[in-house]
């Protein structure tokens, strides 16, 4: 689905991501995995559209996104979440989601001066699929409530289901189960099967080893913005070089 070609990137005299190539599988759990400062949210920025890259491609489903904004990239089918769950908190939750599909609607500025009938139906059907989002994640029962009063695992299942409100292809999650407690954290997991279980594709940043371990299909090791290993958990687990970067022994036992 996604083939990354020698991707790199400058920030000034720093190289924050470096000569990375990969490829995203259609219908799998992706994950990448790294030590702070490894370079893995700059991939995703880059990746969405946030960063320009310095050098190298992206090829989304054979077309080259290196160069589209940010916008472009999300109306092909690439989604994301962030490490920051952002919120309009005095909004309810689903209002938070109505603007997910706005990505897919046509309305302008002389619909909404006029009242158009075009802009009537595309703020029912925004409404609706933020509806049948917030319904997919679990949280049809605090739609109305406001953002700012919800859980931090509510938090999060609301950034999911605003990145599916944007009908996406694939989707990037910047660390989904942080700061959620383990229970949380099996529940966010079986939410990303669900997901990928549905069509989706799933490309994620995780610190969390066990959960990675057993949701991924395929793990991509960044350390100082290069690529040190790829494979399966077990041929993760195993590398050496990836147990002296990043996991230590215990996990290489594991």
């Amino acid at each position: 689905m996604l083939e990354i070609r020698s991707l790199t990137k400058r920030f000034g005299g720093n190289v924050a991501v470096n000569a990375v190539s990969t490829t995203i599988e259609r219908g799998k759990v992706n994950a990448i995995i790294g030590p702070n400062g490894a370079g893995k949210t700059t991939f995703f920025n880059l990746i969405s559209g946030v960063h320009p890259a310095s050098e190298g491609s992206i090829v989304f489903e054979g077309q080259d996104i290196t160069r589209l904004r940010t916008d472009q990239v999300a109306r092909l089918g690439v989604a994301r979440t962030f490490q920051a769950t952002t919120l309009f908190d005095a909004a309810t939750v689903l209002d938070n989601l109505i603007v997910g599909h706005r990505l897919r609607t046509r309305s302008g500025l002389w619909d909404v001066l006029l009242g158009t009938k075009r802009l009537k139906e595309e703020e029912r059907t925004c409404r609706e699929k933020a509806r049948q989002a917030l319904d997919f994640v679990g949280l049809a029962h605090i739609e109305n409530r406001l953002a700012g009063d919800i859980s931090q695992e509510e938090r999060k299942r609301t950034a999911f289901a605003l990145a599916l409100a944007t009908e996406p292809k694939l989707l990037l999650l910047d660390e989904p189960a942080g700061g959620v407690n383990p229970e949380e954290t099996v529940g966010l997991a079986d939410l990303i099967r669900k997901m990928v279980a549905h069509g989706l594709t799933v490309c994620l940043i995780e610190h969390k080893m066990d959960m990675i371990m057993s949701l991924a299909d395929r793990i991509l090791v960044l350390s100082y913005g290069e690529k040190i290993a790829e494979g399966t958990p077990a041929e993760v687990r195993a590398n050496p070089a990836v147990i002296d970067a990043y996991l230590g022994s215990e996990h290489a036992a594991a």
